[in-house]
């Protein structure tokens, strides 16, 4: 019987910790809310290219065309489809015979 109390006390202490604790996690993610909130968020600049950069992509541009073209807008996508295509390209073309039999 004493044993059992003993338990029933540890796991009531344990309890009241783990509450406690809770409670301090969500003090510090409110506040962490409220600080980001205030904060505005980042305004992205457009980036500047080289016009090295812009040369080399006008060359490539021509030599694609077979004529000099006028470029008027160059925008930078963030994204990862290219990066996707790419390794979609690579892996198909080292695809290997199989062999049966």
């Amino acid at each position: 019987m004493e044993i059992e109390t003993d338990l029933s006390s540890q796991a009531i202490e344990s309890v009241d910790a783990l509450r406690q604790e809770i409670a301090n996690l969500a003090s510090r993610v409110t506040q962490l809310e409220a600080s980001l909130a205030k904060k505005p968020a980042p305004e992205t600049e457009p980036a500047v290219l080289s016009e090295e950069l812009l040369v080399t992509i006008g060359a490539a541009v021509a030599a694609y065309l077979g004529k000099k073209a006028h470029i008027r807008q160059i925008r930078l996508d963030g994204g990862t489809t290219w990066v996707k295509w790419g390794r979609t390209t690579i892996q198909a073309s080292h695809a290997l015979a199989v062999r049966h039999g």
